[in-house]
C-alpha cells in the first residue's frame, strides 16, 4: 500500500500485512518486550561462537549490538536485520587462536570487513542491475529454502542431544516449547500475538527448570557489573602482521556475502520491498563490513546477519527497525551486566531447538512463497535442474574445501545455482517444437 508522508509530501510504501512495519515505533513497554524477544533469539548462537574459539562471550555480545546499530545507520534505518557472531569463520579462527592467539583472529576479521567495504564501493560505482539477471526467482526461492533447512540439523541436535547422547527429557522439553509457541502464535490476540517466540522461550525455560536441566550456578557466580573482555590493538597487544590470518579469513568474506544476499532476499519477501535497490546492496554490504571491522578492533569474532531473527520477523509480523535497534542496545547493556547475560546463557539447548524448528521452517517457507508468487514453471527442465541442484547440495551439507578455506553448502549451492541459471538455455532440445 502506498501512503503519502505529511512531512515532505512524498509517497511511501507500507506493508499492510505487518503488524508493525519498518518505521512504525511501538510504545515503550511494547518496544522493551519485542526487543528482548530478539535478544533471546540471537543470544545462544552469538555467544556460542566465542566459546568455541576461546573468546569471552561478553565481547561478542557487545560487538553484535554495536555492529547492528552501525548497520542500521549505514542502511538508513530501512532494513530490520540483526547482526551476530558468524559461524563461517569458525574453523579458521580456531586454528589461528591455537597458533597465534586473538591478535591474528582480530586482524583476519578486520581484513574480512575491508573486503566487504571494497565490494560495496565497487557496486556503488558500477551498479547492481546485474542482480535481476543473476538472481531470478528460480534461483532465489531455492536458496532461501536452503538457508532455512540447512539449519534443520542444528535445531534437531539441540532438541535431542545432551552431551552427544540422546535424551528423552530434552526432546520432551523441545516439543513442549514448539507446541506452546505454535499455540501462542495461533490463538493469541493483540500485543501478545507479537511475542510468541519470547513467550515460548519463557514457558520452555520454566518447564526445563521443573525437570532439572537448567544449571543456575553460572548465574550465582556472575557479577552484576563487569566490563566486556575488550582486546584492542595498541592497548592490549601490539600490531604484528599475520599473513596466515589474511589468507585464511579474507576469502571467506565472499562466502558470507552470498549468505548476506540470501538473507536480504528473505527480508525482501517478508517486507514486500527490494532492499537490493533501496537502500542498495552497497549500503547493506558496507554496514555488514563495518560491523565486522569494529568486532575485530574490540576483540570479538566477525559478524553477519542472523536467520534466527529473520524467523522472528516472519512469525511475529513485527518488522520495526526500532525493535531491532532496541535489541542491539540491550545487547550492549547486557554485555556489561554479568548476571543478566548469565541468565540468558542458561537457556538450555532443547528450548532453543524447539523454537528453531519453527523459525528455520518459516525461513524455508518464504522461499517456497517466492516460487509460487513468481509462478516458476516446473514443466521446464531448466527450472527443475536449477532447483534440484540448489536444494540437494545446500540441504545435504556439501562443501568445497581447500586447506583452511571452506565454501559452505549454502555458498556452494548459491554459486552453482547462479552458474546454471546463466549457462542453461531457456528450453531443452526435447522441449523445442
Amino acid at each position: 500500500m502506498l501512503i503519502v508522508s505529511e512531512k515532505n509530501n512524498t509517497t511511501e510504501f507500507r506493508n499492510e500485512e505487518a503488524l508493525l512495519d519498518i518505521h512504525d515505533k511501538p510504545s515503550f513497554g511494547h518496544w522493551l518486550v519485542l526487543s528482548i524477544q530478539h535478544l533471546f533469539t540471537m543470544f545462544g548462537a552469538t555467544v556460542l561462537v566465542p566459546l568455541l574459539i576461546g573468546i569471552n562471550p561478553s565481547i561478542a555480545l557487545f560487538a553484535s549490538g554495536v555492529g547492528t546499530l552501525v548497520y542500521i545507520f549505514c542502511t538508513k534505518a530501512k532494513i530490520p536485520a540483526y547482526l551476530g557472531s558468524s559461524f563461517a569463520y569458525l574453523v579458521t579462527m580456531q586454528g589461528l587462536m591455537h597458533q597465534y592467539g586473538y591478535p591474528a583472529v582480530g586482524q583476519g576479521a578486520i581484513v574480512s570487513g575491508l573486503v566487504y567495504v571494497l565490494v560495496a564501493w565497487l557496486i556503488s560505482k558500477f551498479g547492481s542491475t546485474w542482480m535481476d539477471t543473476v538472481l531470478p526467482p528460480v534461483v532465489v526461492g531455492p536458496i532461501i529454502v536452503v538457508i532455512g533447512l540447512s539449519l534443520a540439523t542444528t535445531a534437531a541436535n539441540d532438541a535431542m542431544f545432551n552431551n552427544s547422547h540422546y535424551d528423552l527429557k530434552f526432546f520432551a522439553v523441545a516439543m513442549f516449547t514448539l507446541l506452546i509457541t505454535i499455540i501462542f502464535n495461533m490463538f493469541l490476540k493483540g500485543f501478545s500475538s507479537m511475542i510468541p517466540v519470547l513467550l515460548g522461550i519463557v514457558c520452555g525455560y520454566l518447564v526445563a527448570l521443573a525437570v532439572g536441566i537448567v544449571d543456575l550456578e553460572p548465574v550465582k557466580a556472575a557479577k552484576w557489573f563487569s566490563l566486556p573482555a575488550f582486546n584492542v590493538m595498541f592497548v592490549n597487544y601490539d600490531f604484528k602482521f599475520y599473513p596466515a590470518a589474511i589468507i585464511g579469513m579474507a576469502p571467506i568474506a565472499f562466502v558470507t556475502m552470498t549468505e548476506h544476499m540470501g538473507h536480504i532476499m528473505v527480508l525482501n519477501k517478508l517486507t514486500k520491498r527490494n532492499f537490493l535497490k533501496d537502500p542498495g546492496l552497497h549500503k547493506t554490504l558496507l554496514g555488514d563490513g563495518l560491523s565486522t571491522i569494529i568486532a575485530g578492533f574490540v576483540g570479538g569474532p566477525p559478524t553477519t546477519s542472523y536467520g534466527e531473527n529473520i524467523g522472528v520477523l516472519a512469525m511475529s509480523r513485527v518488522h520495526s527497525v526500532w525493535v531491532i535497534g532496541g535489541a542491539a542496545i540491550f545487547a550492549v547493556i547486557f554485555s556489561f551486566c554479568g548476571k543478566i547475560a548469565a541468565v540468558i546463557q542458561t537457556v538450555p539447548s532443547p528450548v532453543i531447538g524447539g523454537i528453531s524448528f519453527l523459525l528455520f521452517g518459516m525461513i524455508a517457507a518464504n522461499g517456497l512463497r517466492i516460487l509460487i508468487d513468481s509462478k516458476v514453471d516446473y514443466e521446464k527442465k531448466r527450472n527443475l535442474i536449477i532447483t534440484s541442484v540448489i536444494l540437494v547440495i545446500g540441504i545435504g551439507g556439501t562443501y568445497l574445501q581447500f586447506g583452511h578455506f571452506q565454501l559452505t553448502s549454502i555458498a556452494l549451492s548459491t554459486v552453482l545455482g547462479i552458474i546454471l541459471n546463466l549457462i542453461l538455455p531457456e528450453d531443452a532440445l526435447s522441449e523445442k517444437n
